[in-house]
């Protein structure tokens, strides 16, 4: 079976989605941030301190030159990997893609508390976060409609975990 990519906004739940996906196919599962953390020996937030956000961009799009190589895998993609360079369209002739389509008012509520694990949000004041997210999230929509699959229920997961037991 061909890779499926979760792509989505930041804490919209993509590793815990993805991990559960890849456990009810009985599928590998790799979180792209985690692999590049791993490699690196750093966290994402440190990586984009010390060496920028354009050297962590050009990690990301060669994990997915490595994973293009596998099959049998759930992806759970980092917020930005698909909205740069080509990725989604990548992504797309890949392998599977699902966007995690989780409110921004969700997100919110997620990311209360973790402005420092997190890059893009890390340096701004915590009254300017919603603002930012909002901003930010309305920009990046637009690519991760481009998804093959759109999740944002319980019953739409149901209906995609059947259709890739099918496939398989």
């Amino acid at each position: 079976m061909r890779n499926i990519y979760i792509v989505g906004y930041m804490a919209s739940g993509k590793t815990t989605f993805g991990k559960r996906l890849a456990e009810d196919l009985c599928l590998d599962f790799i979180d792209t941030d985690n692999y590049i953390e791993g490699r690196e020996g750093k966290s994402v937030t440190e990586i984009f301190r010390k060496k920028g956000e354009d050297y962590f961009r050009e990690q990301e799009r060669n994990i997915l030159s490595v994973l293009s190589t596998v099959n049998d895998t759930v992806v759970a993609t980092g917020g930005g990997l698909p909205c740069h360079s080509d990725n989604m369209k990548f992504l797309n002739s890949v392998g599977s893609t699902v966007f995690l389509n989780t409110s921004i008012d969700e997100i919110l509520k997620r990311l209360k508390g973790e402005s420092e694990t997190r890059p893009l949000i890390r340096e701004l004041d915590k009254k300017i976060i919603p603002y930012f997210v909002r901003e930010h999230y309305n920009k990046r929509l637009p690519i991760y409609m481009e998804a093959n699959y759109i999740i944002s229920s319980e019953q739409d997961y149901e209906k995609l975990k059947e259709h890739f037991l099918q496939l398989k």
